[in-house]
């Protein structure tokens, strides 16, 4: 994939997602995502995924736009003190979340590259009285974020939408504590999704096209230096991407997956 091709996918995410910020859409992953619903819909879909009630319940309004495919707070055993990285924080729901597992000694940081987000989440940060968390603006291939400074780092269906996933994970070492560690859900293939998917800009928007298989993911890791790698693909998620894409089959390719790993 060429660089001109890799622009034009950020830029498509980009505004995607903007719009979805812009519209408190809540709709999960998949092309409808800047479809405005109402917000209580979000909560719905975000215990669907593995989120409690209590977590739902528990960050400003307006915070959980419920585009996750997964819970990384379930895998991330985060810790009184720690600092934090959210890949593709979204307007902060997990952001949020994070903060008060690390408490007031703790530090969150959420890094997306779309402005309207991180405005929204900076805003919503306020009205909760986060002071432990920060928003920053940049790409996930190229973190704003200092070497070896981070404890864990946690993203919600987002890695998947980068055209350069192998950078992502270099990166994501570079800012790692020796020890540090990964915690993600993310959307893996199961098997070789069709061309006509592969070429769908929605769909590649929308959490399916741009996923990537298991092993690919592995090496990815490996090769960035990451060891105690573990994916555990999540069979009944198949169900909630069903409605990701309604007809178009793609449940038969893709599921959700917790991928963890550890810089050693």
């Amino acid at each position: 994939m060429n660089d001109a091709k890799h622009e034009e996918i950020r830029q498509a995410v980009r505004e995607n997602y903007g719009a979805v910020a812009r519209a408190d859409g809540a709709c999960g992953c998949g092309p409808a995502c800047c479809t405005p619903t109402d917000l209580p819909v979000a909560d719905i879909l975000s215990r669907g995924i593995g989120y409690s009630e209590s977590e739902v319940g528990a960050v400003p309004a307006g915070a959980n736009l419920g585009l996750g495919c997964g819970n990384p707070q379930a895998i991330a055993a985060l810790q009184p003190g720690e600092t934090v990285l959210d890949l593709g924080s979204g307007a902060g729901f997990d952001c949020f979340l994070a903060a008060r597992q690390v408490g007031e000694t703790g530090h969150v940081i959420g890094v997306d590259m779309t402005p309207d987000m991180v405005s929204k989440a900076r805003a919503n940060a306020v009205k909760g009285g986060y002071a432990n968390t920060e928003f920053r603006l940049g790409e996930i291939e190229h973190l704003p974020v200092a070497d070896a400074t981070v404890d864990a780092i946690i993203s919600n269906c987002v890695i998947n939408l980068s055209p350069d996933k192998a950078q992502v994970l270099r990166d994501a070492f570079r800012v790692l504590k020796r020890g540090g560690r990964l915690a993600i859900s993310d959307i893996i293939t199961t098997a070789p999704l069709p061309e006509e998917v592969r070429r769908d800009l929605a769909l590649y928007t929308g959490c399916i096209a741009g996923a990537a298989a298991a092993e690919e993911i592995e090496q990815m890791l490996a090769a960035a230096g990451f060891a105690s790698i573990r994916i555990e693909a999540k069979d009944a998620s198949r169900e909630f991407i069903r409605q990701w894409a309604p007809g178009r089959g793609v449940e038969d390719y893709v599921c959700s997956a917790n991928i963890q790993a550890i810089k050693p």
